[in-house]
């Protein structure tokens, strides 16, 4: 073969060596058919090759482990652990994401890097699924960790109850105790957490520990399953009120709504499961925010400035701003100390009586927020509607009738037809089994029912072969029994196996659904044996707490063990997805 001929074989090897495409020499060369077929396959071979070798030597690094934890409750911590997911992918980081209990304190010396999202419930409660990793991380035998675990904790709460971001806080002054290092500070978040939560994620990626460590940054592109929602918190889908009618009896102390949602036209976007939650964007009481502007000294048609923009006084009082919350933000803008407990806006206006600009007002409150509420209807029953049980509330306070914000507009400010902000919550952590041949109990006392008249809904949908007993009660049975007439034909045909009612005022022995358990308690452990689920809906505080000690007795009792034994054992159905509250 001639030197030129070696040559000119060379440079077509060189052409298409970055493309490994089908290479065929020019009609001109100076071989015969055949020699032109295995020369056109050696040199096709031969690029392939190459184009491989090239490619192998241009590969980026590979991106370092990140582990994000998360303790969630009604799902924004699992939220924004996703988002931080996808943006750890563009800055060199492949990150996983678990839930806190999935791990131990001793299991945190296996990472490097490590970013923790939890919020707080209750009385400084951490959430169901984080509550065995915190309960061993503020044991006094809690293990080391060494300082080359670099970590930062974020903190998802409501600056409007006492024990505000206790569970992030308590977290991240613990782990650096036991000798992590952090590599950020720690944040803890009010009920509007976006921008901070944006904020503290910019700087976490670009503290020196993340980006020494940080592999070939990716693309934004990086390929994922999961797709974008179109309907969020902040782009709301506008649905339309069918019905808001009272289920409360004549007599009854209080007022619980049945809500009836129109999806139409919101598409798969506004699919929703049993089990998930409803966010509904309220509007302020006109006459609260007449109130609160005579008190103020305001006309209403001040204009002040927001971070979209310019709008009266009115207008944001109304539709954007929370008229009633005060903080130590508020007190801090509007130059006061302190202001006496329970205190609201009006409160503070009209008798602290602060000398405040509009603008000044403005700065101190907090945003409007949605109100998250248990759907109470299955799809499979309602195709293109949502169903909502939703309790008014009233109350007194300095002498001055008081009422809950979403509430009251729901139940009686929006008219049938008109349009209402909603966006679907998906819960990992609170759904009807998929089992259908399992039992089930359902504990859930006032509007805690919600969510399990979507339960039972979707059983008598799937027809579920599975038993059921529900847990129900509240003050009296003639004026307070939600869903009577439902639940008395799930009983009837079979859907409602067991049922369990509590009336804590139709007798002088005061019987609360966690009395029941309690009183029932043979039966209760016999279904548990059987691989029944539990599910409980309604006050963190009180009910909850109340029935979760209640089931610990019942297994202590019944299952002849001690408290470490029924602890074991609580811990166990949490681990199986077997023990699963929304509460709040």
């Amino acid at each position: 073969m001639s030197e030129q001929l070696i040559t000119e074989l060379s440079s077509v090897i060189d052409a298409n060596a970055d493309s490994g495409t089908l290479i065929e020499l020019p009609e001109g060369a100076p071989f015969d058919a055949e020699q032109r077929q295995w020369l056109n396959g050696l040199l096709t071979g031969i690029s392939t090759i190459a184009a491989a070798a090239a490619g192998a030597t241009k590969q980026e690094a590979p991106a370092t482990p990140l582990a994000i934890f998360y303790g969630s409750q009604s799902g924004n911590c699992e939220v924004v652990s996703k988002d931080l997911k996808k943006h750890a992918a563009t800055c060199g980081f492949e990150a996983k994401i678990e839930e806190l209990n999935s791990i131990t304190p001793a299991d945190l010396a296996q990472h490097r890097h490590v970013l923790i999202v939890c919020s707080t419930f209750g009385e400084g409660e951490p959430p169901d699924n984080a509550r065995q990793f915190y309960d061993l991380l503020m044991a006094d035998d809690a293990a080391a960790i060494p300082a080359s675990v670099n970590f930062s904790v974020c903190g998802l709460g409501d600056s409007s109850y006492t024990h505000f971001n206790k569970c992030a806080s308590d977290i991240n002054t613990r782990l650096q105790q036991l000798g992590a290092t952090p590599c950020h500070d720690y944040i803890g978040c009010d009920a509007a957490f976006e921008d901070d939560v944006a904020e503290w994620k910019a700087g976490v990626f670009a503290t020196p520990a993340f980006l020494d460590a940080a592999g070939a940054a990716s693309t934004p592109s990086v390929a994922t399953t999961e797709k974008e929602a179109l309907y969020t918190k902040n782009t709301p889908f506008i649905a339309n009120l069918i019905e808001s009618r009272n289920l409360s009896g004549e007599g009854s102390s209080k007022r619980v709504n049945h809500i009836e949602i129109s999806l139409a036209g919101g598409g798969e976007d506004m699919d929703y499961h049993a089990g998930d939650a409803l966010g509904v964007w309220p509007l302020n009481c006109p006459e609260e925010v007449s109130e609160i502007l005579a008190a103020g000294g305001f006309s209403g048609k001040e204009v002040v400035q927001q971070k979209s923009g310019a709008a009266t006084l009115r207008v944001l009082l109304q539709t954007r701003l929370d008229i009633h919350t005060v903080n130590a933000k508020c007190l801090e803008a509007w130059g006061l100390n302190e202001a006496p407990l329970n205190y609201k806006v009006f409160d503070v206006l009209n008798e602290l009586k602060p000398e405040l600009d509009a603008q000044t007002f403005v700065d101190g409150l907090r945003a409007l927020q949605p109100r998250l509420y248990s759907i109470a209807s299955s799809p499979k029953k309602h195709p293109g509607e949502v169903h909502l049980t939703v309790g008014e509330v009233h109350y007194d306070f300095n002498d001055k009738a008081r009422k809950g914000v979403a509430s009251t507009w729901l139940g009686n400010r929006l008219p049938a037809g008109n349009g209402v902000g909603v966006y679907v919550v998906k819960s990992e952590h609170f759904h009807i089994t998929s089992n259908d041949d399992a039992p089930v109990i359902m504990i859930g006392p006032g509007t805690g029912i919600a969510p399990f008249r979507a339960f039972l809904e979707e059983r008598e949908m799937r027809d579920a072969s599975g038993e059921n007993w529900l847990f129900f009660g509240d003050q009296h049975q003639a004026s307070d029994f939600l869903y009577r007439d439902e639940i008395t034909a799930w009983q009837d045909s079979g859907v409602l196996n067991k049922t369990s009612l509590a009336w804590s005022r139709d007798t002088d022995r005061k019987i609360y659904v966690q009395t029941l358990i309690k009183d029932q308690g043979a039966e209760f452990f016999e279904w548990l044996e059987r691989g029944a689920y539990i599910y409980i809906c309604g006050d963190a505080s009180r009910m909850a707490a109340d029935v979760d000690s209640a089931i610990r007795e019942v297994i202590a009792e019944h299952g002849s063990t001690d408290e470490a034994g029924a602890n074991d054992y609580m811990n166990r159905l949490v681990s199986e997805h077997r023990y699963q509250r929304d509460v709040y």
